[in-house]
């Protein structure tokens, strides 16, 4: 008697973990589907590679993004390394750094209190002067 519950007990384990497994390989399948979906049709997708690297145009927005309070303060000061490298991703050349350095500095007052992508404009601007 108690072989046979025994039996009956892991058939019926084995029967609820089947059709479970079935229906969770669905449901995965499903959520894995409308997951790419909505990453593959979204704007930000457009920022990212296939590889999952940020793509070179969209760089200094990222950056300007990311780092807009550290930024500001360089802009303030004239130097610092958050204002060299934004320099770099807008292609200013190391020789033309300080020059950079001090024209957006001259510009920093126009970007207090703007949104990321105000800053970068004014970055951009400022920056075509040095790009060779």
């Amino acid at each position: 008697m108690r072989t046979l519950l025994s039996s009956v007990v892991i058939a019926g384990a084995s029967m609820m973990l089947g059709l479970t497994g079935c229906t969770l390989k669905a449901t995965l399948n499903q959520t894995t589907d409308t997951t790419s979906n909505i990453t593959g049709t979204t704007s930000g997708a457009a920022w990212w590679s296939e590889d999952g690297q940020i793509k070179p145009d969209f760089k200094a927005a990222a950056f300007v993004s990311f780092n807009q309070e550290n930024l500001q303060q360089d802009l303030a000061a004239g130097r610092g390394e958050y204002l060299a490298s934004i320099g770099r991703l807008l292609g200013v050349p190391g020789d033309h750094q300080s020059a950079f350095f001090s024209a957006a500095q001259a510009g920093c007052a126009e970007t207090v209190g703007k949104d990321s992508a105000a800053l970068l404009a004014r970055l951009r601007d400022t920056s075509r002067a040095f790009v060779r």
